[in-house]
């Protein structure tokens, strides 16, 4: 049985795909954006995080911890010298839920088993399940033993994926995939390079290639001011998302700032500390100026 490593699954949502779905997080990110708004699903290992405003620092976590490695406050200190092995205690007796645990392994099964409790939802609203993250694409044969599952059981499937993968990986998800929603960040390729630390060749290479065999994508991006909303920026991602076949609409998503609050938790520095979300009417003009393009735009979701 495939196993993966999930970090949530989330009932009830209207922002990943149509309908009412539920949408299962899996944990790890080849990808570090400077905006990103759950830097918890990054690391490909489970975590444990603090929530600093719960905590009131009365050591139970210290006690607990087997290896003595426990700290009342901040999400890394506990294994800095390698030691922690992960074990919860510090969470279980943790009397305020200010430590958490992120990332349990689940088979494929399960994971569609929990799916299958809403399927009432998906029947009434035209939903069903997405696989996000985290890349899901980093836990291929999880992946697609998943949808597989899925398919089986009649589930609309939608895979959320920032396209930095193995085309292969790609392209076999493609198969048991009924809705791609691709995220784009930059055309530029140093400027992606820069803000997410990697190079978007390959995202733009394997969005070429997936374009040509599947006929139902929706690209995703995000606004980020001072960043990528420019003219330049917006109209040289509208132009590439208009030359390709497959794409049905393009979501503009406003940034927002819920990484900041979460950065700290597993130890992280928030990158963009000043940056405000962007307005209604800003965000309308960057709709229009894709809609411009031919595209069928929608601002969120």
């Amino acid at each position: 049985m495939e196993r993966g490593l999930v970090f949530d699954i989330q009932r009830y949502s209207i922002q990943d795909g149509p309908g009412i779905r539920t949408t299962v997080f899996l944990k790890g990110c080849p990808l570090d954006c400077w905006w990103c708004h759950n830097p918890e699903s990054q690391s490909a290992e489970p975590e444990i995080v603090v929530l600093e405003g719960r905590c009131m620092r009365c050591g139970e976590c210290r006690r607990a911890c087997p290896q003595g490695n426990g700290e009342a406050t901040g999400p890394a200190a506990a294994r800095e010298d390698g030691s922690c092995t992960l074990c919860g205690r510090c969470v279980e007796a943790c009397p305020t839920g200010a430590r958490r645990m992120v990332g349990a392994w689940m088979t494929a099964e399960e994971v569609v088993a929990e799916v299958l409790r809403d399927r009432v939802f998906y029947e009434d609203s035209g939903g069903g399940a997405t696989f996000s993250g985290g890349e899901p694409l980093l836990q291929p044969r999880f992946l697609e033993a998943a949808l597989r599952g899925c398919r089986a059981a009649d589930i609309h499937t939608a895979v959320d994926t920032c396209g930095f993968a193995p085309k292969e990986d790609l392209l076999a998800a493609a198969r048991l995939t009924d809705l791609f929603l691709y995220d784009l960040k930059f055309m530029d390729d140093a400027r992606h390079a820069r803000y997410t630390g990697a190079s978007n060749e390959r995202i733009l290479d394997n969005l070429r290639a997936l374009g040509a065999v599947h006929d139902n994508i929706w690209i995703r991006v995000p606004i980020v001011p001072g960043l990528n909303d420019g003219a330049p920026d917006l109209d040289a991602l509208a132009r590439f998302a208009a030359s390709l076949p497959g794409v049905r609409q393009v979501n503009v998503l406003p940034y927002h700032e819920g990484g900041a609050s979460k950065s700290p938790r597993v130890g992280k520095a928030y990158r963009l500390g000043d940056a405000a979300p962007p307005s209604r009417e800003s965000m309308a003009a960057v709709a229009a100026r894709f809609a411009d393009h031919g595209l069928n735009v929608k601002i969120g979701g």
